[in-house]
């Protein structure tokens, strides 16, 4: 029967094993180490519930942080992993181990010398994320009961992107730069109308959810039909929004450097013209009351 063996134990929940197929691997998983041996072997078929490391520059990356951690901690990240695994519809890309296991362990190190952190894109992150941040929202929950810390709802933001980082392949700073991209041009919008949109309003979650979708189709590439009789009426109908739609595209080119469609101006158009008629109302209603 296949098995692995034991090669080096660096705590209870980590080992270096030889594996039948990938050679040298790191293992992760509760109680792996627990008095095992060099030489032990472990049947393949019992390791359900952990995870093996099967890149070489994934692996020494690991066996360097691991000294540095918490054994408490490495089998929490271990059971958030399991609970991110049991949540999502995508597999996950284990370089989560490593950037998860440092992101957390470097932000109690900071909660507990009291260095305040502010994560100013967490209103974005949520409503760009729902599921990643409610998964994030599970872990900041059991790293604060087991690891008897405090951990701020800022951190809630900051481990949803390492979550999606993961499940979409793609390094944490492109993660981050979308999530800061969408932010600065919610902020743009707000100053250009001189209106203030509320954060919890059904307008903020369709302004936030088109701008995601309008980045999502650049990165894959997708085309977006031009309607030009539609094109020719947002232009002439809503000048000053059109304008304004056509300077939000230019950023994104401008950040992705990616070109975007014409047609994508018309239907930013179209969401930027019922928030200036919000305004308007809400205006209005003001006036009256007074």
């Amino acid at each position: 029967m296949s098995s692995i063996t034991v090669a080096k134990v660096l705590n209870n929940n980590v080992i270096i094993a030889e594996h039948p197929q990938y050679a040298e691997v790191v293992v992760i998983g509760k109680g792996i180490g627990f008095n095992r041996k060099v030489r032990d072997r472990i049947k393949l078929s019992s390791v359900e519930k952990m995870f093996i490391l099967r890149s070489q520059e994934e692996q020494e990356q690991y066996k360097q942080l691991v000294p540095q951690i918490d054994e408490k901690l490495i089998e929490v990240v271990q059971e958030i992993i399991i609970h991110i695994m049991q949540h999502s519809r995508e597999p996950l890309n284990e370089h989560i181990h490593i950037a998860l296991t440092d992101h957390i362990s470097f932000a109690i190190r900071r909660n507990e010398q009291n260095i305040p952190i502010h994560n100013p894109f967490l209103y974005e992150t949520k409503e760009i994320y729902p599921e990643e941040y409610a998964m994030a929202e599970y872990a900041i929950g059991r790293i604060n009961e087991l690891m008897h810390v405090s951990m701020p709802s800022d951190e809630i933001g900051f481990v949803a992107l390492h979550i999606v980082s993961a499940l979409s392949n793609r390094h944490i700073t492109e993660v981050k730069q979308h999530s800061v991209l969408i932010g600065d041009l919610v902020t743009l919008v707000e100053n250009s109308l001189d209106y203030r949109i509320p954060r919890d309003s059904l307008d903020y979650s369709r302004m936030v959810t088109h701008l995601r979708f309008v980045l999502e189709r650049l990165r894959r590439g997708e085309t977006v039909r031009e309607i030009s009789s539609l094109d020719g009426l947002m232009k002439r109908e809503y000048p000053e929004m059109y304008t304004l739609a056509w300077k939000l595209t230019k950023v994104m080119e401008q950040r992705v450097r990616i070109p975007v469609y014409a047609a994508e101006v018309s239907y930013l158009t179209v969401h930027l013209q019922r928030l200036a008629q919000k305004k308007e109302d809400e205006a209005e209603m003001e006036e009256n009351g007074s």
